[in-house]
């Protein structure tokens, strides 16, 4: 078996154990239900902010220590925090514990960002495009599978709430286990950088790829397909595949112009440097938020991600407050649904013409955050509980469709080695809004808004993104007009030079879609 195929075969099978855990649709049920004395009021206001604060707290850290520790030490501890999380939800009852639970929650999920780097300092980057869908599409299969598994056994009788955080418990210690096997990791995007590492840790993998890729390949339009094709039929992930496939064809930065075979003979070792870290950080931070179209869809992913984990995190108190008898209880299905039609939507934002997205960028933006809000708004005043799940998962497809559209065409404009960055500041950003959503709408201290309350404030809160996007696409499009207007005045009079005239302005018509 080739390496990076092995690699990628052994960090997968950690992604899919630390993503099965069935007791995760139920959570809520479970935690205000008999086995503690807790109320819904108490988790929200008491436990599920502290989650969010701790998120936000040490996304940053966990980022640059990942960097530091070179990612597979990261990644053992991730596993170690899961064990605890669901060691204490086992066996304590208390309020205090909850919020201990919440502490460590928030850290676990930051450490995510660990599972998807580490990849990256393993791999060459002719194969980035194979192994990020395969990556994501073991977070997505676990997720799909724990949510089947714990819908079943609570349909069929067979388990309780409580009962399936053993399954939980015993993902997360294989997942453990299966952590030491992984091979460890010499150099790091910014504090560790090794020449030799490109050789010794890619060598295997690259003089064979290299020779295939210029016998397979004879264009960038090639590369692309091609691209595309292997990741679909290796099970590839869309949003987080398709988004390489999306941004490969227009990014050079994001296919390989490394030859591993000339790194091997390379000598030069800088090793850590905090001064080469500060600097390429500083140079990928600029390059990127300098760039229009980078800050047009960032800001877009910050919120939109804002509001889809707000969403998602106090959407089972929504259905529990419609759903008061319990009499139907099928968390666990709408999360296998969301799971796999968002994979579905995702699939297909990859075969989107992008070229139609990147046009009429602030339209698309503007009315698909308006379905958004509207879809938000109307949960908060349902009372039907299927009405409820259905709203859920049509919100969830659209937003992991339209997220995975944003990434790409943000990746497209980046340099070498800086989406983890940039993915990185914008969910630290998103956080920072979710953060003060927090604070407004569910803090004593705020609104103190009951569950309903709080999604008719969400789906506001789409509406007004909506509406920030709907002034800047409605300039444009007047700006559009006028410019159509001109060309036809003067269009009678064609010369040599009146193709160079219509191309320039189709571009300027392009650009105007920007803020």
């Amino acid at each position: 078996m080739r390496e990076w195929l092995k690699i990628s075969l052994l960090l997968c099978t950690f992604g899919f154990f630390r993503e099965m855990r069935p007791s995760e649709p139920f959570v809520t049920e479970f935690l205000s239900g008999e086995w503690r004395d807790i109320t819904p009021e108490q988790l929200n206001r008491d436990v599920y902010p502290i989650g969010t604060y701790t998120y936000l707290a040490v996304l940053i850290v966990v980022f640059l220590v990942t960097d530091i520790l070179r990612y597979k030490s990261i990644i053992i501890f991730s596993a170690c925090v899961g064990i605890v999380i669901y060691s204490l939800l086992l066996w304590t009852t208390s309020l205090a514990a909850l919020q201990v639970v919440q502490v460590l929650y928030g850290t676990f999920m930051a450490t995510e960002v660990a599972y998807y780097t580490y990849i990256y300092a393993k791999i060459s980057r002719d194969r980035y495009q194979q192994v990020t869908g395969n990556t994501r599409a073991a977070i997505l299969s676990g997720r799909f599978l724990a949510s089947v598994v714990g819908q079943t056994l609570v349909s069929t009788g067979t388990m309780d709430l409580r009962q399936l955080n053993y399954i939980t418990l015993g993902a997360q210690a294989f997942s453990l286990l299966w952590s030491f096997v992984l091979p460890a990791v010499k150099s790091s995007v910014y504090f560790y950088h090794d020449a030799n590492d490109d050789g010794q840790d890619k060598a295997d993998d690259g003089a064979t790829r290299e020779k295939e890729v210029r016998e397979e390949i004879g264009s960038d339009a090639a590369t692309t397909t091609v691209s595309a094709s292997v990741n679909h039929k290796s099970g590839g992930d869309p949003l987080t595949g398709s988004i390489m496939a999306i941004a490969g064809s227009n990014n050079p930065a994001l296919k390989s112009d490394v030859n591993p075979t000339s790194a091997v003979t390379s000598k030069a070792r800088s090793g850590f440097s905090c001064h080469r870290a500060g600097h390429l950080l500083w140079t990928h931070f600029t390059a990127a938020y300098t760039n229009l179209t980078v800050v047009q869809w960032s800001l877009w992913w910050s919120l939109a991600m804002a509001g889809f984990i707000q969403v998602a995190n106090y959407v089972q108190l929504l259905w529990q407050e419609i759903n008061t008898d319990q009499e139907y209880l099928y968390n666990g299905a709408a999360e296998a649904l969301l799971t796999l039609f968002g994979a579905l939507s995702a699939i297909v934002a990859g075969y989107v013409a992008n070229r139609l997205f990147e046009r009429w960028a602030l339209w698309i933006l503007t009315g698909c955050s308006a379905l958004q809000g509207g879809l938000v708004l109307y949960s908060g005043f349902s009372t039907n509980i299927w009405a409820a799940y259905a709203v859920y998962i049509l919100f969830g497809v659209l937003y992991m469709f339209m997220i995975t559209m944003a990434s790409a065409t943000v990746a497209k404009y980046l340099q070498e080695d800086s989406f983890g960055l940039v993915f990185g500041i914008n969910t630290f950003v998103a956080l920072v809004f979710q953060s003060i959503l927090t604070v407004v709408v569910i803090s004593e201290s705020g609104l103190a808004l009951t569950p309903r309350g709080q999604f008719k404030v969400y789906g506001g809160f789409f509406l007004a993104l909506a509406v920030i996007y709907l002034v800047p696409a409605t300039v444009s499009l007047v700006r559009h007009c006028m410019a159509g207007t001109k060309r036809d005045s003067s269009g009678d009079s064609e010369g040599p030079g009146q193709d160079a005239r219509i191309d320039q302005s189709h571009r300027q018509d392009v650009a105007s879609t920007h803020f």
